[in-house]
């Protein structure tokens, strides 16, 4: 096993979700005290996004000591920090392992669920992305009611393409987000765990996943999965849950490790002093770190 791949499998932590693109990076960006007056184009957006993640990859309590991977938007695979590419300053400078989200957004709702967009040209991105160094890919796809047969197709397309990432020597994030507000989240989760557990029979050995799930409704829905021998991990999403209520729903979890974003960087803003950014991302990487580990 890869020091990597140790790392993500064992180590005590968990991934931070660093990968705002396309509709969520001026919301991202808002949070963060910077009004889409200040960029005029979508090459700005982004150069202002990257500022704000180069600096909670600076902060020197974002390492390997209780963040483990995190993971990347497309554009920034190409970025650099201190000189270095991202993936590589990343991995050699802090110790945490990268990955890059490769989905294109969603489609429209159907069966009340979201399936990916196609993905033109994902065997150069994924031949990309495994030369720049990023150990995982991550892919995002929405489930919105309990809709048995929306779900068995999510759930199937999610690893048809687990399976293409897998060949190229990548480890996949399958990412099937159920809504938060779904009036019907706890039977959806009923669904999506045992569509999850027919599609992991189809798996080969060697041929390992993770998972990124919304917390569940019922603490311990998904232990069964994640005991599962071709998962590596299962991570939670924030899902749009504060930090401190995040938190709190994960601790219940003891068998799956934090992947926020919002959560990671609530309370930030762009005009904090050094000090203060820094002190501000240490207590929230804190909070994530001990309900990941709890």
């Amino acid at each position: 096993m890869s020091d990597q791949a140790k790392q993500i499998e064992t180590g005590a932590g968990f991934i931070a979700a660093l990968d705002q693109s396309g509709g969520s990076t001026p919301k991202a960006l808002g949070l963060y005290g910077v009004d889409a007056s200040a960029y005029g184009s979508e090459a700005e957006m982004f150069a202002e996004v990257q500022k704000m993640r180069a600096r909670i990859i600076l902060a020197p309590d974002f390492n390997n000591k209780k963040v483990l991977g995190a993971i990347l938007f497309e554009r920034t695979m190409g970025e650099k920090i201190g000189g270095k590419s991202v993936p590589d300053y990343l991995w050699n400078d802090c110790g945490v392992v990268p990955f890059l989200k490769i989905d294109k957004g969603l489609e429209d709702e159907a069966n009340g669920v979201q399936l990916m967009k196609p993905m033109p040209g994902i065997e150069a991105t994924l031949a990309a992305a495994k030369t720049a160094g990023i150990f995982g890919t991550k892919e995002r796809s929405v489930v919105n009611s309990a809709n048995a047969d929306g779900i068995a197709q999510i759930v199937a397309q999610q690893f048809e393409l687990a399976k293409t990432v897998i060949a190229v020597g990548l480890v996949p994030i399958v990412e099937p987000e159920v809504n938060i507000h779904a009036d019907d989240k706890a039977q959806a989760e009923d669904m999506l765990r045992d569509a999850l557990m027919a599609q992991l029979e189809t798996l080969e050995e060697g041929q390992n996943v993770m998972l990124k799930l919304t917390i569940p409704d019922v603490a311990g829905q998904y232990d069964g999965l994640a005991d599962h021998p071709r998962v590596m991990r299962v991570v939670a999403l924030s899902g749009g849950y504060s930090t401190d209520d995040a938190c709190a729903r994960l601790a219940k979890n003891s068998k799956m490790i934090a992947s926020f974003s919002r959560a990671l960087t609530e309370g930030l803003q762009r005009d904090m002093s050094d000090a203060e950014f820094d002190a501000a991302l240490g207590v929230n990487i804190g909070k994530i770190y001990d309900a990941s580990v709890a």
